[in-house]
């Protein structure tokens, strides 16, 4: 099991065992903090009572050490042996107990903590989801791990594809928590702790340490009362000791830069305190509306980082895909995936730690959809359903394609609409929103891919989720916000941070997001949405605090995303690849999907008549990671056991 995700921790590698409860951790080491021996893993606290293996940092170890010296427990604790914040994370939970000392922690990590005197075995995940845990039951064994294929490795794997999770898949590009693509295999939720003491009691439910509902409500009903330049004030020191915390490592350390505010925001910090020269990366591509790497370059001249940066080809780009299955371990369809593993690829060359920008758009309100949702809701949603429906299957019967070219052949009003990327699938998401009977579900249908995934998928049904599971949203008065709310949930640690994670590690990494210290998360739901959305601008407040650092020309432009130009790889040289495995013949055979309805879209997009990139790469991504699962692989790992992990 450990041995199947070396890669996530090349130093070191250990396990232990106690055969007397049929429990076994094992751990693959990255070294980032104490790189001698005394932060080997598996660990024992030093009384011998908890044994931990644990994947992320604790950034803060360093002052929650020196509060363990002087608290006044400091006779019963003798002295540290390393350095590592590992050590002093079983230092803490034999103080506080493992919620107390959980906490206290600030930093991103997935634990698995065995208490041999209460014979209880805590699964832990830190408070945002940056990093992974899967578990579950497979026959009489229960797996964890930090990836899907440390649990696959086990002889006794051996479970089902859940078709359910796989029609989830084509909605979001990816599977939320609790559900992997596998029955009985679950994501632990970010901010809680699952206690598990015996296999003959009742299935556990994790219990929240941290809730991200509690946070939104309690910071709207106590917003900041102070003003702009205070407010200003105020983030730029929370983020300089967020990203102080994150530059703390034995070994070398950079950041992604994409010329954008978040990352921008970032790297200024970084450089703001550094007294050498950052380390920067970014990716180019050739191809017009792509390319963010002449921004960056801007940017970290401005700057004056080390910045390195690489144009990347076509065919270099689509190289990566095979690795795609085996990198994702169950499929994942966001197609900023190829990137996102070509810029740490690069990073890699270079550091072991790289700060990323990722959070900054769930915090302060930087998706389209959060500057322009409510104004929409606002024109539309008083008309009558009907009416809505009507207008939109309207819309929708013409293609994108052709109103791209209405756009760029109308009047001035239009031509200026068509400087933004695709204003004709811009349209067709319009289109859904008119359907939509709830803002909620215009929320939903804004991010959907396959709006009907359950007819796609044979024999699904489609389970519920945080986007539908009403009791769980937040109660939050308007719009914006329940939309922001519901991004910090769910597509940030489903989609963004799964996408991080696994493209950095892949090539041994660490990513780091210090945007998401769970501070600066409390202080953003503090923060009214005036001081977020201002002038029709997102991330105002984010914005300002960047302009302290960064001229605004040099930042200031549409936002674009980190893509890669997919429909029309789709049409060139992608095609043969996706014809394959989207070939009638072996759909019908293979039995997952209503191979009509993929053909149709398949037909429909090589014409040029309809952009169905996004929705054909979630079939796509499921169809390479089946294939993958008929080619051998090594299985390195553990003897069967009540209880493994790989972490």
């Amino acid at each position: 099991m450990s041995g199947a995700i070396h890669y996530r921790g090349p130093d070191d590698a250990g396990h232990w065992a106690d055969p007397t409860t049929g429990i076994v951790l094992a751990h693959r080491r990255l070294a980032i903090l104490d790189l001698s021996p005394e932060g080997h893993q598996p660990m024992l606290s030093r009384s011998g009572r908890y044994v931990i293996v644990f994947n992320g940092e604790i950034y803060n170890f360093r002052e929650i050490r020196a509060e363990l010296e002087d608290h006044h427990h400091q006779a019963a604790l003798p002295r540290f042996r390393g350095h590592s914040d590992t050590e002093v994370m079983l230092a803490a939970f034999e103080a506080w107990g493992v919620e107390g000392a959980v906490e206290r922690f600030i930093g991103m990590f997935a634990f698995a903590l065995w208490d041999r005197e209460r014979r209880a075995l805590y699964l832990t995940r830190d408070r945002l989801g940056i990093k992974p845990l899967y578990y579950g039951w497979a026959n009489n064994s229960l797996l964890f791990g930090s990836e899907l294929k440390a649990l696959a490795a086990h002889p006794d794997f051996g479970n089902e594809i859940d078709r359910g999770a796989l029609a989830l898949l084509m909605r979001h590009n990816c599977i939320p928590a609790p559900y992997s693509i596998y029955k009985g295999i679950h994501k632990l939720l970010p901010g809680t702790i699952l206690t598990i003491r015996s296999p003959d009691e009742p299935p556990p439910v994790p219990a929240p340490y941290w809730s991200a509902r509690q946070v939104a409500e309690q910071g709207t009903r106590n917003l900041l009362q102070c003003t702009d330049r205070e407010a200003i004030e105020q983030l730029d020191g929370l983020l300089r000791e967020a990203i102080r915390l994150r530059m703390v490592a034995d070994v070398p350390l950079g950041a992604f830069l994409s010329g954008g505010i978040d990352s921008s925001a970032v790297v200024a910090l970084m450089q703001a305190q550094s007294d050498r020269p950052v380390k920067t990366f970014s990716i180019g591509f050739a191809e017009e509306g792509y390319n963010e790497a002449k921004h960056a370059a801007a940017v970290a001249a401005h700057l004056g980082t080390e910045h390195t940066e690489l144009y990347v080809t076509p065919d270099e780009a689509m190289a990566v895909v095979p690795k795609l299955p085996y990198m994702y371990d169950e499929p994942f369809a966001d197609s900023s995936q190829i990137p996102t593993y070509l810029v740490s690829a690069l990073a890699r060359q270079h550091v072991t730690v790289s700060l990323s920008g990722d959070g900054g758009d769930e915090l302060f309100a930087g998706y389209n959809r959060h500057v322009w949702g409510k104004k929409i809701w606002k024109r539309v949603g008083w008309m009558p359903l009907g009416l809505r429906r009507a207008g939109a299957h309207a819309m929708t019967s013409v293609s994108p394609e052709r109103w791209d070219e209405l756009f760029r052949s109308g009047g001035s009003l239009l031509r200026r609409a068509a400087r933004h990327r695709t204003p004709g699938d811009k349209l067709h998401k319009l289109a859904g929103v008119l359907g939509a009977e709830s803002p909620e579900a215009m929320y939903r249908t804004l991010t959907s891919h396959w709006k009907d995934p359950a007819s796609l998928v044979l024999g699904s049904v489609e389970p519920p989720t945080l986007l539908t599971s009403t009791a769980a949203w937040a109660d939050l008065s308007d719009v914006t916000e329940r939309m922001a709310f519901l991004d910090l949930v769910s597509y940030l640690p489903d989609d963004i941070l799964t996408k991080v994670d696994r493209a950095s590690m892949a090539v041994s990494l660490e990513a780091r997001v210090p945007l998401l210290d769970h501070r600066v998360v409390e202080f953003a739901w503090r923060t009214p949405l005036a001081m977020k959305i201002r002038g029709g601008q997102s991330k105002w407040l984010l914005r300002q605090v960047l302009y302290r650092y960064v001229p605004r020309k040099l930042v200031e432009r549409p936002k674009t995303g980190f893509g890669i130009p997919l429909h029309a790889w789709l049409r060139g040289p992608m095609r043969d690849w996706a014809e394959s495995l989207l070939d009638g013949k072996r759909l019908r055979e293979e039995g997952f999907f209503d191979a009509a309805q993929v053909r149709a879209k398949w037909v429909e997009h090589l014409s040029g008549t309809r952009n169905w990139a996004h929705a054909l790469w979630d079939v796509l991504m499921f169809q390479a990671w089946l294939e993958s699962q008929d080619e051998v692989q090594p299985r390195v790992g553990l003897d069967a056991t009540d209880v493994g992990v790989g972490i």
